[in-house]
């Protein structure tokens, strides 16, 4: 980068997108999205369980496993390389992509900004995003909140 740092590294998470189109579309700009963040929430997956009451049983109810639901991850104080973020949001919110889901990448950096763990998001859309506020004495990142529903959460090792 010509001895200037990259204006990425001081965010300890990393994101990436990845084509993932559900109705076969052609990719399209978004194929290049990355960015930064300095706070992540909301990776989590929690099971139902379905509870079944046998006659006979006194001692409590089978438990079985029942359908698996994700959160909404919330990434806030973030900076991208390009501004096809909005892109991609503005194309699924005005109903012209509505097949198209994205594959969200996010890996958590070391102290010395390695990769330490990846976590991917399956079949991810944006439901909202958040500038940051728009004043001349300050030096806010860009992008202050990106929320991100998705259809499956893996550890990626």
């Amino acid at each position: 980068m010509n001895g200037t740092q990259d204006p990425l590294s001081p965010f300890r998470f990393q994101i990436s997108f990845s084509e993932e189109p559900l109705g076969g579309g052609a990719a399209s700009v978004l194929s290049s999205l990355d960015g930064g963040f300095a706070e992540c929430t909301g990776l989590e997956a929690t099971m139902e369980p379905v509870v079944i009451r046998e006659g006979g049983r006194n001692y409590g109810a089978a438990q079985r496993v029942g359908p698996v639901s994700f959160a909404t991850v919330v990434l806030r104080r973030g900076m991208l390389r390009s501004q096809h973020l909005w892109q991609w949001f503005a194309m699924v919110t005005q109903g012209g992509a509505y097949a198209h889901r994205l594959s969200l990448s996010i890996v958590m950096l070391d102290h010395a900004g390695a990769p330490a763990v990846t976590w991917v998001l399956r079949h991810a859309m944006p439901v909202k995003f958040k500038t940051a506020d728009l004043n001349a004495k300050a030096s806010e990142v860009g992008i202050e909140e990106l929320h991100v529903a998705h259809e499956g959460l893996e550890l990626v090792s």
